[in-house]
């Protein structure tokens, strides 16, 4: 089954935290957006990791990134008023707007993406 994943997801699987089996299961050719995977990376090199460190971790992991083009950058823009009243980012929208092109469920640890899934038109599952 091949799934969005959101970068919360990702960093579960990466970092050991509850959820990382679950994203284990199905990280084999599942997509991320390079916006998210910018949130990845972001996190790491707060944690202390540098490019290098960076790329050897993120090396050899079998998910698809998709860059923005500009029809995911409208969709996720469009997202913005309903989504900011569930707190939702504009890395967060672009997931969700991946997940609506593709029809493909979207994978997160964010808890508020169960309520947002419903007014937004998506699918989602919680990895924990």
């Amino acid at each position: 089954m091949s799934v969005v994943l959101d970068a919360s997801a990702l960093l579960a699987a990466l970092l050991g935290e509850p959820g990382a089996d679950r994203v284990d299961a199905v990280i084999d050719g599942a997509m991320m957006s390079t916006v998210n995977l910018a949130e990845v990376v972001g996190h790491l090199a707060k944690a202390g990791a540098d490019r290098s460190r960076v790329v050897a971790i993120l090396a050899g992991l079998p998910i698809t990134h998709v860059p923005p083009d500009e029809n995911l950058a409208m969709e996720a823009g469009l997202l913005r008023g309903v989504g900011e009243a569930y707190g939702l980012s504009m890395g967060d929208r672009f997931c969700i707007a991946q997940a609506r092109r593709l029809g493909l469920t979207a994978l997160t640890a964010d808890r508020v993406w169960l309520r947002a899934a419903g007014p937004l038109d998506f699918r989602v599952e919680l990895i924990r």
